[in-house]
């Protein structure tokens, strides 16, 4: 019953040419008779296993567009923490926020530029799973930050703590703006 129901889902996809998913569910429960919870999960099966493409019913037109699409909040997201972190690290002196900060300086430096990284590197978020994207954040944030440092040991601000936090924001933040450009990339070549 599965493998049916699999190859319904599929020859559904491909008479709808590129369906969005209201598109696609509609069609499984309207002309096929499908109850809706059964078309959904059928659809996300699917999409998850990787033989069905969806796309959005209206994609953006324009980078612009795409960056304040709701999909896109992690960039946002990140732009906060990284704006945040800063904040906490050069204004907090009382031992009260003091635990905060630390918090958020191991994960600014220990996680977020290997994530970002891997980001840039694997913009869909399907080609590795998460324990992987997350040891391989950790691992290359571990090898980004003292490459960092070195960099920064050669130059005429040395390595204080002013200069790093810069240096790893702006890293964090160029890498976020490539992910986002390579999945706006991704995303107007899946909409044609």
């Amino acid at each position: 019953m599965n493998a049916d129901l699999d190859k319904v889902v599929l020859e559904t996809a491909k008479s709808l040419g590129q369906p969005t998913v209201s598109d696609l569910v509609d069609n499984l429960v309207n002309k096929k008779g499908l109850k809706f919870k059964d078309a959904t999960k059928a659809v996300y099966v699917e999409w998850k296993k990787g033989t069905l493409d969806l796309s959005e019913a209206k994609p953006s037109s324009s980078l612009a567009n795409y960056l304040f699409n709701l999909e896109n909040m992690w960039f946002w997201g990140t732009t906060v923490l990284v704006a945040f972190t800063m904040l906490i690290v050069f204004t907090v002196d009382s031992t009260l926020l003091l635990y905060v900060r630390y918090v958020l300086g191991g994960i600014f430096i220990l996680f977020l530029p290997g994530f970002m990284l891997i980001s840039v590197l694997y913009p869909r978020g399907r080609e590795i799973d998460e324990l992987e994207r997350l040891a391989l954040s950790i691992g290359l944030s571990l090898a980004i930050v003292p490459l960092v440092g070195l960099m920064l040991n050669y130059t005429p601000w040395g390595i204080t703590l002013t200069p790093i936090m810069v240096s790893l924001a702006v890293f964090s933040e160029a890498m976020a703006f490539g992910t986002l450009v390579r999945k706006y990339q991704y995303y107007k070549i899946g909409s044609k």
